[in-house]
């Protein structure tokens, strides 16, 4: 049968909805009442705004003429009002209870009454009509309460008081000043649970019960779950704490006897049914509340999952007679979560209408619409407090965060609020000691977006190419072969540009300038070493809102001492003031490095020459370098450090933080240079500088496809940094974000090492390791770290 659906509601909800019932082959097309700036996007689905969504009659007009089959309410207040039963007499199936039903989420009061009478766990608690009894008895009780308004509260009726000043000030707020007007007529004071909560969305149809993977949601507006309540400001799922023992627990003594319960007691529940558990640190699940309808922001991240045809399991929920036993729900191995981008100034006053853009996502990743609307003028704007969110699933739980915040970087609009801690309650319960450890996507920077970036651009560059030029990119830096471009005996030259990153940031707090521009010269000339050149230019530019020329000189003079220990001329530069672009003090700075190869023999790298069996050898780096210092600085502030603070991985050196930090990028250039022109039979293959992306991402692009790279980590002694940062940074991520105590590595033929580390160690190198070898790739990744365990922390 073919469905034509109308979806009441106009939240992320609602969108979610509508993006997996459009799915469905069976559904011709869904009337999206009002919908949102985000359902008027997807196929097979219609905004209507002519027809209010609390006004009933109406839409029961609506869905006759139209042939609608099946109406899908997607909030809690028509529900609760009694919408089933105006489609009901019009026999049309909704996927929904009835307003007897709706009773569970509609007051409090009669689903903790439900409870109570079927034994069904819960905390204990008492019903107050009258603000003065309520009052007292906060006055005697001994344990910690809950506070609930019984009526509808838009999700935000509940509150968790932290003394009993707060508690009667909430329940003066509650049920004398109507905060949340009638729902305060009555509250519910109940025993405060400890422990962790999960919420589990089941489908029902009266009689048969299937659920969802449980979910976790994150209620409060700030990171560490501080702050005030909201409806929701992010989620994931599965949770880690569901174990399969559990769950079924769940289903037998709380799931099951509500359903039977609720159609003992003349009642069936047909729909969605939101159950909020606490699991208490014994294991013992408890009813917190009930939902009649999906909840926000957790049908954004179940939904992903869910592999079966969701259409069909409403149908088979909605219908006369009781199907869902003979409907698969099916949901796919992974996990998915959600962070909710909110307006500024959300859970209180907000501002509406503030203009929004929304890049295209990724596979696996989806934007949700919830507070949006499509403006004649503006295009899409904000309309609501809660106004976007990103989901995205994974193979681990790690991936699907890392994703989603991924996606939150496609979403912008002025004053923009998200929280950058979801799931952290999951990382918190890993036992290894990895709690709360960090990425370097949640500090904002996409390792996999910068790979992706490459791969789509590399099309436009190609068409670039001209004689001398191949115009192809992923290595450190360009090539033209002037004499195949018609400069008759020309060199090759190789061009490379980079610049120093947040590491201004630190300079720019400690006002200490010189030592970055020896960073920008490094991280340029050692990307140009590495394929066989030696630079001979260098030109900078510096950007600024308001120019500082004390500032700028120091900056220009480090970028000076950079040229001298490379051994290139500073032979120009561009200053640019944008006070429309920066603010404050904010600078940035680039540079580009041009250098020619002398010998074409010395041209790196060479991968046909490269064999299972080569050799790597690894050159120290001086600390972090100019790579990963948004995660750096993520890390230093969590762990409540100022950058004048005495440096806690250094102590005895007298330095402070951000001066430590500041240790400029190592120059390999003269020593490398020096073993080259020395290496009369090729022995040296291939260098990589270990730059953004670390030695998982670096040394692979020297490779030829069919090696790789195989190093164990234990082969050499990290600078102390790394050993500090290993607190807050799991190792894999450790890996492919920094140096790790390795700037450099230089595929070696196996018979010539010895000769190779001595002429590097002749040539200045102190310290030269023997790191790892070349092994065929077969299934491998590009890059294998033996040992890796080893660097997390104890």
């Amino acid at each position: 049968m073919s469905l034509k659906i109308l979806l009441i509601g106009n939240g992320g909800r609602e969108h979610a909805l509508a993006w997996k019932l459009s799915q469905s082959p069976q559904v011709s097309s869904i009337l999206a009442v009002p919908g949102n700036g985000g359902t008027a996007s997807l196929p097979k689905v219609t905004n209507l705004s002519s027809v209010a969504a609390d006004n009933y009659p109406a839409l029961v007009e609506l869905a006759l003429k139209e042939g609608v089959n099946l109406v899908v309410p997607g909030p809690e207040a028509p529900l609760v009002d009694g919408v089933e039963g105006y489609f009901r007499d019009a026999r049309i199936p909704v996927f929904g209870p009835s307003k007897e039903a709706a009773r569970m989420e509609g007051s409090k009061t009669f689903s903790k009454d439900f409870m109570k009478k079927h034994n069904i766990p819960t905390a204990a608690y008492e019903n107050f009509s009258d603000y003065n009894a309520a009052s007292e008895y906060l006055k005697n009780v001994k344990h910690d309460v809950v506070i609930k308004a019984t009526g509808l509260a838009a999700g935000k009726g509940v509150l968790i008081p932290q003394s009993q000043e707060e508690a009667q000030q909430g329940l003066k707020e509650i049920m004398l000043d109507k905060v949340f007007g009638d729902a305060g007529d009555e509250v519910v004071i109940e025993e405060f649970l400890t422990g962790d909560e999960l919420s589990i969305l089941s489908f029902c149809d009266g009689k048969t019960i299937k659920s969802l993977p449980p979910a976790q949601d994150h209620k409060r507006i700030g990171e560490g779950d501080t702050g005030l309540n909201t409806g929701g400001m992010g989620c994931y799922a599965p949770t880690k704490i569901a174990t399969p023992e559990l769950i079924a627990r769940i289903e037998k003594e709380i799931l099951q006897p509500t359903i039977d319960g609720m159609a003992s007691d003349g009642f069936p529940f047909k729909g969605c049914l939101f159950t909020g558990l606490m699991i208490a640190p014994d294991g013992t699940p408890k009813v917190l509340e009930y939902n009649v309808r999906f909840g926000d922001p957790e049908t954004q991240t179940v939904l992903p999952l869910l592999e079966s045809d969701l259409a069909e399991i409403m149908a088979a929920c909605a219908g006369p007679c009781p199907l869902l036993e003979h409907v698969p729900v099916r949901v796919q191995k992974g996990f998915s979560t959600t962070v909710v981008v909110a307006a500024p100034g959300y859970p209180n006053s907000y501002p509406k209408g503030i203009p929004m853009k929304v890049e295209a996502t990724p596979k696996g990743t989806e934007i949700f619409h919830a507070g949006t609307k499509l403006d004649s003028e503006k295009g899409l704007v904000t309309a609501g407090g809660r106004v976007i969110a990103a989901t995205a699933t994974g193979s681990t739980l790690r991936e699907a965060v890392d994703r989603a915040y991924e996606g939150v970087k496609l979403i912008n609009f002025e004053g923009m609020y998200y929280r950058r801690d979801i799931a952290h309650r999951a990382f918190r319960q890993q036992p290894s000691g990895s709690a709360d450890k960090l990425t370097y996507a949640q500090s904002g920077v996409s390792i996999d977006a910068g790979n992706e970036l490459v791969e789509r651009i590399k099309k436009a560059v190609a068409t670039t190419k001209r004689p001398g030029a191949d115009a192809e990119i992923g290595g450190f830096g360009g090539e033209v072969d002037l004499s195949q471009a018609g400069f008759q005996n020309g060199p090759i030259v190789v061009g490379a540009i980079d610049g120093v990153g947040t590491k201004l940031i630190v300079a720019q707090k400690m006002n200490k300038h010189d030592t970055v521009g020896i960073d920008l010269v490094a991280m340029n000339v050692n990307d140009l070493v590495v394929q066989g050149a030696e630079p001979f230019m260098f030109l900078d530019y510096y950007g600024c809102s308001k120019l500082d020329v004390s500032v700028a000189a120091s900056f220009v003079e480090g970028v000076a001492k950079g040229c001298i220990e490379a051994g290139c001329a500073l032979v120009g530069g561009e200053t640019a003031e944008m006070p429309d672009l920066y603010t404050g003090d904010d600078y940035d700075a680039a540079g580009a490095a041009i250098g020619t190869i002398r010998d074409a023999s010395q041209r790196l790298p060479k991968k046909d020459a490269m064999v299972p069996g080569d050799v790597l050898i690894g050159l120290p780096s001086s600390g972090v370098h100019s790579n990963g210092f948004s995660l750096v600085r993520k890390v230093v502030a969590k762990r409540g450090l100022a950058y004048t603070d005495s440096c806690p991985w250094d102590g005895d050196s007298g330095k402070t933080v951000g001066e430590s930090l500041l240790t400029p990028t190592r120059i390999y250039v003269k020593p490398l240079i020096k073993v080259l022109s020395d290496d009369k039979t090729g022995a040296v293959k291939g260098m990589a500088h270990i730059t953004g992306g670390g030695l998982t991402e670096n040394v692979p692009r020297m490779l030829p496809k069919h090696l790789a790279a195989e190093i164990d980590v234990t082969t050499w002694e990290a600078p102390a940094v790394f050993k500090w940062l290993r607190e807050s940074v799991e190792p894999a991520e450790m890996a492919r974000t920094f140096n790790n105590g390795i700037g450099m590595v230089i595929a070696v033929s196996a018979d010539a090492v010895e000769q190779v580390i001595q002429g590097l160690q002749a040539a200045g190198e102190d310290k030269v390791y023997k790191i790892g070898r070349l092994v065929s790739r077969e299934d491998k990744e590009g890059c294998v770290l033996l040992n890796l365990d080893a660097w997390a922390s104890k």
